[in-house]
């Protein structure tokens, strides 16, 4: 349930407000806007009978939000969000954000050399996998903490933050220590103890939509971390699992629109993931920037060929050079378009 407050609203008005919600058993949470305040009604089991609140003085309407995700909606947070990673914006009125680097961390040389080639190209968040969920129990799994090590160690070298997979609960500590965002895998959306112990700490969090998750679906997952207290967020669509075979997944670009008019919550697209195919990925992260999203997560490794795992869709040097350039003329191009129709 969202109460939304006429404008002249007085502090003690919203205060008796929300000691009424409170003495129902319920959470109240104050929502201040430039345009309205409201308060969310959180913790309710069911329909909540507004009698009680909607004669308060100060009260303009009760608005019963039947959702399963209320923090992340524009319901209860019309203004968008723009998280910060270590000095790196991410959100609306923002620079398109890249993240990219290696599918998974082979060795202390191949990170630091993907790293250099990531900062070389204009890249802005260097990502590898440490913790590698794998569908085959024997493929590489990846190193581990040696690997979060190493993918540190390179962030530091080139001067970027970095983003890294935490699988299990009891990784999240070590996790924490190397990398500046954590980032919930398609395996884990679903994951609800972890998605609440990673709502309990202040790390940002990259949050992959499941492979056969639906909209909603994807929402409520992100509701469980902003319901702890942690709203540092932001979603990636990396393709979803349909009948169709030619591509790895398939890359369902409009969700980002549909997202970005339902959630506050910034959107980026990996379209290594979506594809599978290492010529697929430049045109289908062009295509994700014209839909719209905040920024793109790809693979890159100095040798794709060589890669131990995804080297089919990594990009190697030069190609991902080539696209950034390309990006870097997308986003004139966009912030030029954006400047028309505000025109």
């Amino acid at each position: 349930m969202l109460i939304v407050m006429h404008h002249q609203a007085t502090d003690p008005q919203i205060k008796q407000v929300k000691r009424t919600v409170e003495a129902m058993g319920l959470r109240a949470e104050p929502i201040p806007g430039s345009m309205r305040t409201a308060i969310g009604v959180l913790d309710n089991q069911g329909y909540v009978d507004d009698s009680a609140i909607r004669e308060l003085p100060g009260v303009r309407e009760v608005i019963h939000v039947s959702k399963p995700y209320k923090l992340v909606s524009r319901d209860f947070h019309p203004q968008s969000t723009v998280i910060e990673v270590a000095g790196v914006k991410i959100g609306d009125g923002q620079p398109r954000v890249m993240m990219a680097g290696p599918c998974s961390i082979e060795s202390e040389t191949q990170m630091l050399t993907a790293a250099r080639q990531v900062k070389a190209a204009g890249g802005h968040i260097l990502r590898g996998g440490a913790f590698k969920p794998r569908t085959g129990p024997h493929s590489f799994q990846g190193l581990g903490v040696d690997g979060l090590k190493f993918l540190s160690a390179a962030g530091r070298e080139v001067g970027l933050p970095v983003v890294t997979e935490v699988m299990r609960i009891e990784q999240l500590d070590i996790v924490c220590q190397h990398a500046d965002m954590l980032q919930i895998g398609a395996r884990n959306m679903q994951n609800f103890d972890l998605l609440k112990e990673v709502g309990k700490l202040r790390h940002p969090v990259l949050l992959k939509r499941g492979m056969s998750a639906t909209l909603e679906e994807f929402l409520a997952a992100a509701e469980y971390i902003v319901a702890e207290g942690n709203s540092s967020l932001v979603l990636c669509e990396r393709g979803i699992r349909t009948f169709e075979k030619a591509t790895r997944n398939t890359l369902d670009l409009s969700v980002v629109a549909l997202i970005r008019s339902m959630s506050h919550l910034p959107i980026i697209v990996d379209p290594s993931h979506a594809t599978g195919k290492r010529p697929l990925v430049p045109i289908m992260a062009r295509a994700a920037l014209m839909a719209g999203a905040h920024g793109l997560m790809v693979e890159m490794h100095p040798e794709p060929d060589k890669a131990l795992c995804d080297g089919a869709q990594s990009l190697d040097p030069q190609m991902f050079a080539h696209l950034m350039q390309n990006l870097k003329k997308i986003e004139k191009f966009i912030t030029t378009l954006d400047g028309l129709e505000n025109a």
